[in-house]
């Protein structure tokens, strides 16, 4: 027991020595020289690090521009979406349930808002149609804010909340708004022809969706809304709609739609990507 203690008590001292030994006033094996050497060397390097990186940053930051992508890797097509988005894109209701359906009228209502046509004519110009709206910079000389074209509410008519405020909700007949994503640049036509949208029923729902009607006429994205220059250019920028109305919808039974942009130049929306240039959408409408 008693060469166990000291074997015991041996490596405590030794321990305690290796922590600070006080004959060589070393800590931890290191005299305060060596340890004010080893901590001046990394505060030397991590400060060379953090200049480096801040050098870096400042260099790149030197090749941005606030107005325009310095460099712009963006999908040949471009994305859709659709308002009201519903539930993961499915707009169900029932037309004895107003609570079913006000929530989507309420979604219209707020997002239409900056396309009063009060608004537009304080905001915008009144562009002539079916061609680019030019804004091209002067050199160094920046032309901003550039201007925006007028899309007034109600040119989207029966489905502008205008004549009817519940956009054919309450009546089966109900609305739906289509957008193109921004693009900064995009010139999405050519030879004065417009992309326009079109939508149709997957196969097997095909006789369920009924007619529709299209407002602005032929589903058209007009070119005068176009090339898009940012936010920060173009600081009143509306972006352009189409609505599509379903007049005739099957009751009480899914239908999926599929719709599609057409265009001269854009490319075809690749199978891969259900948002490149289309958007898929279930409509159920319930009359109980």
């Amino acid at each position: 027991m008693s060469a166990a203690k000291q074997e015991a008590r041996k490596g405590s001292g030794e321990w305690r020595e290796f922590f600070w030994n006080p004959r060589t006033h070393e800590l931890l094996g290191r005299t305060a020289g060596s340890w004010g050497l080893i901590l001046l060397f990394y505060l030397v390097f991590y400060l060379f690090l953090a200049g480096m990186f801040t050098l870096t940053m400042y260099i790149m930051l030197l090749t941005l521009d606030d107005y325009k992508p310095t460099w712009q890797d963006r999908l040949a097509t471009p994305g859709m979406m659709i308002r009201p988005r519903g539930n993961q894109l499915e707009l169900t209701y029932s037309l004895s349930e107003t609570q079913s359906w006000e929530g989507f009228v309420q979604n219209l209502d707020s997002f239409l808002s900056p396309y009063d046509d009060n608004r537009q004519v304080q905001m915008n110009d009144n562009c002539p149609p079916d061609q680019y709206f030019i804004q091209e910079d002067s050199g160094e000389v920046r032309n901003n804010p550039k201007r925006s074209c007028q899309f007034n509410r109600s040119v989207l008519e029966d489905c502008s909340g205008l004549p009817d405020r519940f956009y054919g909700y309450s009546r089966g007949q109900p609305c739906v708004l289509i957008k193109l994503n921004r693009v900064i640049g995009m010139l999405p036509g050519k030879d004065g022809q417009s992309p326009f949208v079109t939508c149709a029923a997957k196969r097997e729902d095909s006789d369920k969706m009924g007619p529709l009607s299209y407002f602005p006429a032929n589903g058209t994205f007009n070119l005068m809304y176009y090339p898009y220059y940012g936010k920060k250019a173009q600081v009143n920028y509306t972006q352009p709609l189409v609505a599509v109305k379903f007049l005739n919808a099957s009751l009480n039974t899914d239908i999926d739609v599929e719709c599609k942009i057409t265009s001269n130049s854009l490319d075809p929306g690749s199978e891969r990507d259900k948002f490149a240039g289309r958007v898929s959408f279930k409509l159920r409408i319930d009359d109980k």
